[in-house]
This record gives C-alpha cells, structure tokens and sequence, in this order.
C-alpha cells in the first residue's frame, strides 16, 4: 500500500472512530447542564489545544529542517568530493588515476549500500565508505609537494575530503538523530487523544454537526501525526531523499 493510501486509511479511520465516540457520548452520556459547560471546556480546549499545536508545528518544522539539511549535505558531500578529485589531478598521473579509481569505488558503496540501509533505518552502515575515504586521504598525503603550486593542490584536496567527511557523518547522524522520542510521541499521542476527546463536553450542537467537528478534528490531527512519523528519517518513509548528488557526482567525474 503506497504512502499516501495508507495515510488516508489512517485519516478515515481516526475519523470514524472519533465519530463513533462522539455518537455514544451522544446517545448515552450525561446530557444534563452539558450546554452550560460550554464556556468553561472551551477555554480548556483552547489551552489543551493551543499547547497541542504548539508542539506538532515545533516538530514538524524541526524535522522538515532536517530533512532540508540532510538534502543539502548530500549536495556538499558530493561537491566536495568532486573538488577534491580535482584539486588531486594535479599532483600527478599516479595519484591522479588512483584517486579517480577510490572516489567512483567511494560513490558506488554510498549509492549502492549505504542508501537503502540507510533508507531502512538503520542505526549503522557498512564501514566500507570510511576505508574507502581514509584509502583517499593516504593517496592524497603521499604525492609530492615539490613547490608552492603542488603543496596549494595538496592542501586543497586534503580540505575538500575534510569536507567530505564532515558531511558524511551528517548524513548518517540525520538517520538516527531525526527520530522522534519515545517521550515525545508519548505527549503527542496523549495530547491528541485529549484534543479529540474533549468537544464531547460541548453541548448545544446537533448530532450531525458534532459528530463533523470530532471527526474533522481527529482526522486532522491523526493526519500531522502520521507526517511527523514519516519525516522522521529523510532517507526513508515519506521524504526518501534520492542520491541524486552522488549520481551527478560520478558523471562529472567520468
């Protein structure tokens, strides 16, 4: 079931079931004084709900953030490692050829291993791409600085892959670290079951319109839930962030 049918089930569900609350309350509850209790829920309901809200939009934006910075540091990782293959070539047909060689390896593990683990979840990748970039580093220290112009070479490419490792590490802090809590989803879910439940203290409205307001309210909050669940990793889920730099990357350099 792709994403989008799944949200939906997940909408229309929270939606019925909330209606089907709101119906027995309705039928069976206690319908006495509810119509004076109008001013007093709803300022609660303003509180509650006011806090609720605070919280899912301080999160949503948190994650597409992230999910923005995990975009973009896939970019730089993969320019620097192009500015790095090319501040190489000029030290030389030795270091330039094998350079070359561990880059395409480097950007073959990232496209090929990395991505759908990363993808998947999970909390560590294959250790081949740190080798590999530490095999770069070593072919990169051991070409010559004979004068200015090769030392400047050397220098460059040494930064660039610097900046390679800095944004790989990004990347794979961005799988776990995006995550939500378990403390956090705690008060996400208790706050939105109180949000929904809470307009059954209103009173004065008919059943019909009560029953659209509860379910509106539900599927609305069921469906900044289920976003919050899929932005959680931006290589995954919803998101799923292509590597589409890498890609690019490898073109440039063959």
């Amino acid at each position: 079931m792709g994403i989008y049918l799944t949200g939906i089930a997940w909408v229309v569900g929270a939606a019925a079931f909330a209606g089907f609350v709101g119906y027995l309350v309705r039928k069976f509850g206690w319908d006495e004084g509810r119509p004076d209790n109008n001013d007093a829920a709803g300022q609660v309901f303003t509180i509650v709900g006011g806090l609720h809200a605070v919280l899912v939009a301080f999160i949503l934006i948190s994650l597409f953030d992230s999910a923005s910075a995990a975009r973009d540091g896939s970019y730089h990782e993969a320019d620097s490692l192009v500015a790095a293959v090319w501040a190489a070539d000029s030290l030389g047909d030795e270091v330039k050829v094998e350079v070359r060689k561990l880059s395409a390896e480097y950007i073959s593990t990232v496209e090929k291993k990395e991505w759908p683990q990363m993808a998947g979840g999970e909390e560590t990748v294959s250790g081949a791409g740190w080798t590999q970039l530490d095999q770069l580093r070593k072919a990169v220290d051991k070409a010559p600085s004979d004068d200015d112009w090769f030392r400047e070479r050397k220098t460059e490419a040494s930064t660039q892959l610097w900046q390679v490792y800095e944004a790989r590490q990004a990347r794979l802090n961005a799988v776990e670290g995006g995550k939500v809590g378990g403390v956090v989803w705690f008060a996400l879910i208790l706050g939105s079951l109180i949000s929904v439940l809470l307009p059954n203290l209103f009173g004065g409205t008919r059943l019909a319109a009560h029953l659209v307001i509860v379910s509106t309210l539900a599927g609305t909050v069921t469906l900044l839930l289920f976003a919050i669940y899929q932005l959680q990793n931006p290589f995954g889920g919803g998101v799923r962030i292509p590597p589409d730099a890498f890609t690019a990357a490898l073109a440039r350099l063959t």
